[in-house]
């Protein structure tokens, strides 16, 4: 067994009682194993620490730190007290059953964990080869309208035929803004006028897309949410449609939700999701200080994917979702120092000790 570099003394005694307890067991390990590989002395080992218990409660002890400025981590990433007290329970579990040795083997393993569950399955783009009617929904202000153009200049650049439904006709110039990333994006638009009727607008563009061969229907909606019911049945109308009009359609409905709102966003999804079956997630205003941790809560609690994230202004700044990319941005500043073996701060003293 390779010794414990050179450091303080107390931090290389407690260093290696990490590692033997975690490889030998905390009975089967002995004071002098610990003397061995720390590379220290009984004097040195007693001047610190009276029995193997005590340097055992130490070891709780900065563990406990651990997890403590871990939550703290999270919870300022916009991850969200019920997503982390989850996040860092199930990360307990497997530090005991795969025998971590080490804070910074938990950091690694914490990371690893959260992109698995951001993990976008292969099939979560199917839609995009496949003959589709696309939902996108979400509040006024979030980005749901540029979205809606940004990924028809996406679809469209990939060879698919599309066509845009401007449903959402209760917001007043919606129309206008729909119809300018229309064009932009060179793909045909349908509705529009303000006060229409959204499920004959729906009707309108079902038909116009069967006559046209689109490959991909996009409908922007109305984000009324504080209107939960006139939400729910305007959705169940256009949704009657398009089962009866489209039915042999792939169907999605995207929720965007802007990635600097943090906690609001959760309660949008979590409202939204009780008025649509919702596929998928478009995580706007990226390109700024936003981590869009909140991203993972809404994973954690709805097991909605992140399909897209919009990280600019231009009708290309719409990304596929990348779940390596996104949790090394989420962490890669706030963890840089987490995982090492801190004392508490009180013992960080000086040490004295001849070995």
């Amino acid at each position: 067994m390779e010794k414990i570099k050179k450091e303080s003394i107390k931090n290389r005694i407690v260093t290696a009682a990490w590692q033997l307890f975690y490889e030998k067991g905390y009975n089967g390990t002995t004071v002098d194993d610990i003397i061995e590989l720390s590379g220290t002395s009984k004097g040195s080992f007693y001047y610190y620490f009276n029995t193997k218990d005590e340097l055992l409660n130490t070891l709780s002890m900065i563990l406990d730190d651990f997890y403590e400025e871990l939550e703290e981590i999270l919870i300022m990433g916009d991850i969200g007290v019920n997503a982390t007290t989850a996040i860092v329970e199930r990360l307990k579990q497997q530090v005991k059953e795969k025998h971590i040795k080490e804070p910074s083997e938990c950091k690694q393993l914490l990371i690893e964990s959260i992109k698995e569950q951001m993990q976008v399955d292969e099939t979560a783009y199917d839609f995009e080869k496949e003959q589709s009617v696309i939902m996108v929904i979400g509040v006024n202000g979030v980005g749901k309208t540029t979205s809606v153009g940004k990924l028809a200049g996406k679809l469209k650049d990939e060879g698919r035929k599309v066509l845009i439904a401007a449903a959402d006709t209760f917001r007043a110039a919606a129309g206008d803004q729909l119809a300018e990333w229309a064009s932009r994006a060179d793909v045909p638009m349908i509705g529009g006028k303000e006060g229409a009727d959204p499920a004959s607008v729906v009707f309108d563009a079902v038909n116009a897309a069967k006559a046209r061969g689109v490959d991909v229907l996009l409908i922007d909606t109305a984000g009324r949410l504080h209107n939960k019911k006139n939400l729910m049945e305007e959705l169940r109308k256009m949704n009657r449609i398009i089962d009866k009009e489209f039915p042999n359609a792939h169907r999605e409905n995207l929720i965007v939700l802007d990635g600097t709102t943090g906690q609001n966003a959760l309660v949008q999804a979590r409202e939204f999701g009780e008025v649509a079956d919702l596929t998928g997630i478009i995580l706007t205003k990226m390109d700024g200080t936003a981590k869009g941790g909140i991203a993972v809560a809404i994973q954690s609690e709805l097991k909605v994917p992140v399909k897209y994230i919009g990280v600019g202004e231009t009708i290309e700044d719409l990304q596929k979702f990348n779940s390596e990319e996104f949790v090394n941005a989420l962490f890669d500043v706030n963890m840089e120092n987490i995982g090492e073996l801190h004392l508490p701060e009180d013992e960080q003293q000086t040490d004295t000790q001849e070995e």
